[in-house]
């Protein structure tokens, strides 16, 4: 039955062929997991990396994903090439109208225009490339398919260019324009080689081509055709028409229109539909493998880094223990102060007796203890600034591991990561922390001694003897003052030591040692709290074991699908 005149017969009106969903599910998916990767390291390969993720991500988002969601919209046709190449005369002259600027000014398209036939407006009504384009719509636009006029590959802007290569990702079929001056640039054969391995379908036009030039030309650029798998790409040649204004003359472009209509076919234009998306979906593979790759490149760089931050405090760590261990918590303030309290007069100088006897009551014993506090005081101080100093030298250890010129790939990223400012007064409040708590434990401490220096631990007479001088040292100096003399022999004070000894025996050397090793494990955690806070940038989901495996799941469901 025939149509009657001037009535179209509308693909619109036949049933609209969908993508399986669990095709496009996979392919929404693969998209939203290589959004969120990211490449945090400044590692080899990373730049490359990054811009291999964006490219994907265009891919996926302005074509693969808009085209599984409407298989039915236009074959979005991207003219594309370099400066001069004539893109914008050539859409003009197809259509019939100036749909987009042309002319020497460099750069003439500042915004693609995107031209379709009236009738297709809803079928494109939901593609993103809209947002980023000017839309024409023009009755001598093949129902089925839309122009789309593109930057320059090498604008001199370089919005331009981003512009060019993002809505090259958009585009079912490339039509790229050359010329016979510029078909040899490397550029063109860059960016097709590109397409060719992302499986685009791609026809060329080669533009002001003088007739004289015609056979050497176009021979020459079949064979490079050739040798980037373009054999069968579709080559059309304008003729050079000299010093014009406006659209060329109908017949010129005239062979490209009849291929164009005859690819806006309903049938036709879905088989190039079909194979593109078959040579994207194949070219996915790869592209995604490769991504992949570069996140465990990633995850090993940062296993590297944290081996790296272990190995580094080792060092600091054991200097902290040495210097607790050596007495350096006892130079300064605390041994002066240690002097002050026994010499001639002081609260400590008539404690033991000539005899030996330890003399006090329970009342001298409360005065001595808060004679003592300012002892108590120095003590925790120094102990303070021992605890921040050991940080510090670990921090300065560790942004040099992570700096030095054989550092692990990605140290200076991790040293720039790890803030500077506010440093020194975290490190102080920590430390001070630390000695207060070191400080406040010596009361139990000395519970524990005095508890064992008054228990006999046989019915001799010795023991008994060194028990009932326990007694009488907790009534001279009180518990707090017991601490405090603790406390100082801990720090380094060996005279402090020696008088604990000599109160409580054996139980008051225990004493001493058990707050000095709790004092090196203390200045020991000062030391991995700084590895701890320069391993912070290391806890990137991006830079865990398993970050890549995500990918590669969907890399395999994907491969199950297509």
């Amino acid at each position: 039955m025939t149509a009657p005149a001037g009535t179209e017969i509308a693909e619109a009106v036949l049933p609209r062929p969908l993508a399986a969903p669990s095709l496009l599910d996979a392919v929404r998916d693969l998209r939203r997991d290589v959004e969120r990767t990211g490449f945090p390291l400044e590692i080899p390969g990373v730049d490359a990396a990054r811009a291999s993720r964006r490219r994907l991500v265009d891919q996926l988002g302005e074509h693969l994903v808009p085209r599984l969601e409407e298989l039915s919209a236009p074959a979005i046709v991207v003219v594309a090439g370099s400066t001069g190449a004539g893109k914008s005369t050539l859409v003009n002259s197809l259509l019939g109208d100036e749909v987009t600027a042309a002319g020497v000014l460099r750069p003439t398209t500042r915004r693609p225009v995107l031209a379709h036939h009236p009738a297709d407006a809803d079928l494109l009504s939901r593609h993103p490339v809209l947002d980023t384009v000017e839309v024409v719509p023009n009755e001598q636009v093949p129902r089925g398919i839309a122009l789309l006029d593109a930057p320059d590959l090498d604008s001199v802007l370089e919005s331009n260019r981003d512009s060019a290569h993002q809505l090259l990702e958009a585009a079912d079929l490339w039509l790229f324009v050359t010329t016979a001056a510029r078909y040899g640039d490397a550029l063109p054969w860059q960016v097709l080689e590109g397409a060719v391995n992302r499986g685009a379908s791609i026809a060329m036009v080669l533009n002001r081509v003088s007739p004289a030039s015609l056979p050497t030309v176009r021979g020459d650029l079949l064979d490079r055709l050739r040798r980037h798998g373009l054999e069968g790409a579709p080559l059309f040649v304008v003729p050079d028409v000299g010093p014009h204004e406006g659209p060329l003359a109908a017949p010129v472009v005239a062979p490209i229109m009849r291929w164009l209509t005859m690819l806006a076919g309903p049938d036709r234009a879905r088989t190039v539909i079909a194979r593109t998306l078959r040579g994207s979906l194949t070219a996915l593979r790869p592209w995604v493998d490769e991504l992949a790759d570069a996140v465990q490149a990633q995850a090993d760089a940062a296993a590297a880094l944290a081996a790296e931050l272990d190995l580094a405090v080792r060092a600091p760590e054991q200097q902290a223990r040495a210097a607790v261990h050596g007495g350096a918590v006892a130079d300064g303030a605390a041994r002066a102060r240690w002097t002050e309290v026994t010499v001639a007069g002081a609260p400590l100088e008539k404690l033991v007796r000539p005899s030996g006897r330890v003399s006090g009551s329970r009342r001298t014993g409360r005065a001595r203890s808060e004679a003592l506090v300012p002892l108590t005081r120095d003590v925790t101080r120094s102990a303070a600034a021992n605890l921040a100093a050991a940080g510090a030298q670990a921090e300065r250890i560790l942004r040099t591991h992570l700096t030095h010129a054989g550092a692990p790939a990605g140290g200076p990223t991790i040293e720039a990561a790890w803030p500077a400012e506010g440093r020194v007064e975290a490190r102080a409040a920590s430390a001070e922390l630390s000695a207060a708590q070191w400080a406040a434990g010596s009361a139990d401490v000395i519970r524990v001694a005095l508890a064992e220096a008054v228990t006999p631990a046989s019915a001799a007479r010795a023991d008994a003897r060194a028990a009932r001088r326990a007694q009488r040292a907790a009534r001279a100096l009180g518990e707090d003052g017991l601490a405090a003399v603790a406390l100082a022999g801990a720090a380094g004070v060996e005279a402090a030591r020696a008088l604990l000894i000599d109160l409580l025996g054996e139980p008051g050397s225990r004493a001493c040692d058990a707050l000095r090793d709790d004092l090196a494990d203390r200045a020991a955690a000062q030391v991995e709290q700084e590895g701890w806070s320069a391993a912070q940038g290391l806890a990137d989901p991006d830079l865990a074991a398993d970050a890549s495996s995500l990918l590669r799941l969907r890399l395999a469901v994907l491969k199950g699908l297509t």
